[in-house]
């Protein structure tokens, strides 16, 4: 008597048609479509998109000032975006650049807050004085160089306001110097530790606007 054999007719199986489907009738994921770098843009487009970006990120940063976010706020006291925004322009840009966003910007602000004293003093030689040290090659290009000058500045842009506020001379100056004190160093430690989210993004985009163009 024969043994049938099972081991034949497991081999001897036919395989599924999904085993047998060739590569060829596999469907190719789609492609994604290539962005052109900046360099071959239209150069109208790329005035008009810089443009964007650069006022548009100006917005944001006003929009951001009154706004207390958990993370964001420290006695009170929320970053100093715009600070943040001139000490990002002027790194790469001259003198009279860093100072002239600077008193735009502070311009700004007055329109939200109070034009006396004026925020376009201090925030102008904020600027003036982030476009002297880049010019005098005494900062490196790197997020702990950048937290370091929004920290410094923003303690000197806060003395320069307080000793405004003295010179007026309408209100208690041994109040003035215990707010300032408060304020400088809570405004200091947020806007240092928050630079580098408006600055990464916005010094990108410059250098490739600034590759593009030369």
């Amino acid at each position: 008597m024969k043994i049938p054999a099972f081991g034949r007719s497991r081999q001897q199986k036919p395989k599924s048609p999904e085993r047998k489907s060739s590569p060829k009738s596999q469907s190719k994921p789609p492609s994604k479509p290539k962005i052109k770098p900046v360099s071959q843009w239209n150069p109208q487009l790329r005035q008009v998109l810089d443009l964007t970006v650069t006022v548009g990120s100006v917005l944001i940063c006003l929009m951001m000032l009154p706004t207390r976010l958990p993370g964001m706020e420290l006695l009170g006291i929320g970053p100093n975006w715009l600070l943040i925004w001139v000490v990002s322009w002027s790194v790469k840009r001259t003198v009279f650049q860093g100072a002239l966003a600077g008193i735009v910007l502070g311009l700004l602000q007055d329109a939200m807050t109070s034009p006396n004293p004026s925020h376009a003093i201090s925030l102008g030689i904020v600027g003036m004085i982030t476009g002297f040290l880049q010019k005098q090659r005494f900062i490196q290009e790197d997020f702990i160089s950048i937290a370091l000058i929004v920290f410094g500045m923003t303690v000197f842009e806060e003395t320069i306001f307080a000793s405004l506020l003295v010179w007026m001379g309408d209100r208690n100056v041994q109040d003035i110097w215990t707010y300032y004190q408060k304020v400088a160093l809570a405004s200091a430690i947020l806007s240092s530790l928050w630079a580098p989210v408006l600055y990464y993004p916005l010094n990108r985009w410059w250098q490739q606007i600034k590759l593009a163009q030369s």
